[in-house]
């Protein structure tokens, strides 16, 4: 069975892919891959706080509980999604990166990476 450290090594391995971080509600990295010029220590310490913006969004407009989030940067994309209560992933990607398959596999792998945790 894959541990935490294999899935963040092959999520950084996709092509387009720059950073993956898993984020423990703390602002702390559990687990990381950046590539240089990646602040992957300060990513992780604001990732908390962009995570409760977004559910507060959520839970003002109606649309529930936060679960994933694609934002959209000059140089690149940042898939940002909730593991569980306590963890968080985050993936940066170069701009023309096509994330559909990075979305689809997240979606449907996303209590599997968390059962690893």
């Amino acid at each position: 069975m894959a541990n935490i450290r294999e899935v963040v090594d092959a999520l950084s391995r996709r092509s387009g892919v720059d950073a993956v971080m898993v984020v423990g509600r703390d602002g702390l990295p559990i687990d990381s891959r950046a590539a240089n010029g990646v602040d992957a220590e300060n990513v992780a310490a604001l990732l908390p706080s962009v995570i409760n913006g977004m559910a507060q969004l959520g839970q003002a407009g109606g649309r529930g509980e936060f679960g994933t989030a694609v934002l959209e940067f000059g140089s690149g994309l940042a898939v940002v999604t909730v593991l569980h209560a306590d963890a968080q992933l985050v993936v940066l990607v170069r701009p023309s990166t096509n994330v559909g398959a990075l979305l689809y596999d997240l979606r449907r792998h996303r209590s599997a990476i968390a059962g690893l945790l």
